[in-house]
């Protein structure tokens, strides 16, 4: 991985030199700008891991620059520089987002101690976020059946290389987590993980989205720029249409991009794992899916096996996931004896890890004892179980929706919405933007929905063709 390098922006040449030559002689990658415009250049170039600003200039000050970066755009520290500093000054520029002030002249060893802060502040920022996704998403690859076994050692092997991976599995075998504790022992671990969604793309500004903008100097990076350092994740990247593949093969395939409104190329330097729980070689062959995109992600397959052919993994995986829940929302621990792990083992998890995950959750949240009991865990399993007429008797059944009144609300609830979900998604023929319009839903909001719910897409479609 390669860190963006320190800008140093002032209008006295003398200063920026000095400052480049003492950074350089630290270690440090330096660039230098002259001004604001200068300063938009190299930033529109490459992101830095730090800017040191000077306020007074020619033409645009410092704190104007400042005020356009502030935003969604502002991604990296900036440190103030100033010979006239006053109190308002330094506040001003502490509510446009700045990260320390300075004032000149600069004493080396407040200078160095400054940058090392700002740096590290930086990479904490990153490393909590990567923690706060690790919590939302456990994918430590657990199991010490030999296919686990084969795929862990693969992945450890893999970690430190930049090559693209491209992960197939069912959907639901937790190939986002993998890909997120790929991105964890790897070089880039301190830089972001970036997930790209088809759903999560809104169609009629697709361009922006993957590319970014530049307009009125104001730069909002996309997502494939939001990856610079780390890791670009593709979900289901078989499902991106015709213009999203073309838009990632050309940038992939450069290493660099264009913003839209921009006019020089960013340098790219991430790495990508994509996902597919589809075969890809069938959408190749039906004209759906890009060669030159194929080719660029298929660099190293990995196949990741479904839940059912590892059901000797199912001990260690309700603990793993028991413990895991038991510490993230603060639940009481529960053990799951050996008759419920025998009928578990029994479950042919058409959900793989994303059903097991909620099972578990939803039996710490639900338990009155420390013992899991075998009536409670036919429970779970019945309420997961996929049901519902056809497509072309939904009518006939509007009001025998099969819900346990007994349940509490928001089991019934779930249990509700798993059951219209999975009809109306047969409905339309797996298609999950035509299901938003059929729900009347937002496609990110329904794309999560899916996912807590446990709903395979893949199995829904299938089910709607027989």
């Amino acid at each position: 991985m390669t860190a963006g390098p320190i800008l140093v922006v002032d209008d006295e040449a003398d200063i920026r030199s000095l400052i480049q030559d003492i950074l350089v002689d630290e270690g440090y990658r330096v660039e230098v700008a002259e001004d604001a415009d200068a300063a938009r250049a190299c930033v529109r170039r490459q992101r830095p891991s730090l800017v040191l600003l000077d306020i007074w200039m020619p033409g645009e000050d410092g704190l104007s620059l400042l005020k356009s970066w502030a935003g969604p755009g502002l991604d990296f520290p900036v440190v103030i520089m100033s010979g006239h500093g006053t109190i308002e000054t330094a506040v001003e520029a502490t509510r446009l987002g700045a990260w320390d002030f300075i004032e000149k002249p600069i004493a080396l060893a407040k200078l160095l101690l400054t940058i090392d802060r700002a740096l590290e502040a930086g990479r904490l920022r990153q490393e909590n976020a990567g923690l706060r996704a690790q919590l939302a998403w456990p994918g430590e690859p657990v199991g010490s059946s030999a296919a686990m076994q084969a795929l862990r050692n693969q992945l450890e092997r893999l970690a430190a290389r930049p090559a693209a991976l491209l992960l197939h599995g069912e959907s639901g075998v937790g190939k986002e987590g993998l890909a997120r504790w790929l991105h964890a022992r790897s070089p880039r671990r301190e830089a972001p993980f970036v997930v790209l969604a088809p759903a999560a793309l809104p169609p009629d500004q697709i361009k922006v989205a993957l590319l970014g903008s530049e307009q009125g100097g104001q730069i909002q990076p996309g997502l494939i720029e939001r990856g610079q350092g780390g890791t670009l994740f593709l979900d289901e990247f078989t499902e991106l249409d015709g213009d999203c593949q073309a838009l990632l093969a050309d940038a992939l395939g450069r290493g660099e991009l264009v913003r839209v409104g921009g006019r020089e190329p960013v340098r790219l330097d991430v790495r990508v794992i994509a996902a597919s729980s589809h075969a890809p070689e069938a959408r190749l062959a039906a004209g759906t899916l890009r060669e030159d995109l194929y080719f660029l992600l298929n660099v190293v397959p990995i196949t990741v096996p479904p839940l059912r052919e590892r059901s000797q993994d199912l001990p260690e995986l309700l603990d793993y996931y028991g413990n895991f829940y038991a510490s993230r929302d603060r639940l009481p621990w529960r053990h799951f004896g050996v008759a419920v792990q025998n009928r578990l083992r029994q479950h042919r998890w058409p959900g793989n890890l994303r059903e097991l995950r909620n099972l578990v959750q939803r039996l710490l949240l639900l338990g009155g004892s420390d013992q899991v009991s075998l009536d409670e865990a036919d429970a779970a399993l019945s309420a997961d179980a996929p049901a519902g007429p056809s497509p072309g008797a939904r009518d006939e059944v509007a009001n025998t929706v099969p819900i346990d009144l007994d349940k509490p609300l928001r089991e019934a609830r779930e249990a509700f919405e798993r059951y219209y979900l999975q009809a109306r998604l047969r409905e339309a023929g797996g298609s999950v933007g035509k299901l938003a319009l059929l729900c009347g839903l937002e496609r990110t909001h329904l794309y999560r929905k899916l996912k807590d719910l446990g709903i395979d897409v893949r199995l829904a479609a299938e089910a709607g063709e027989r």
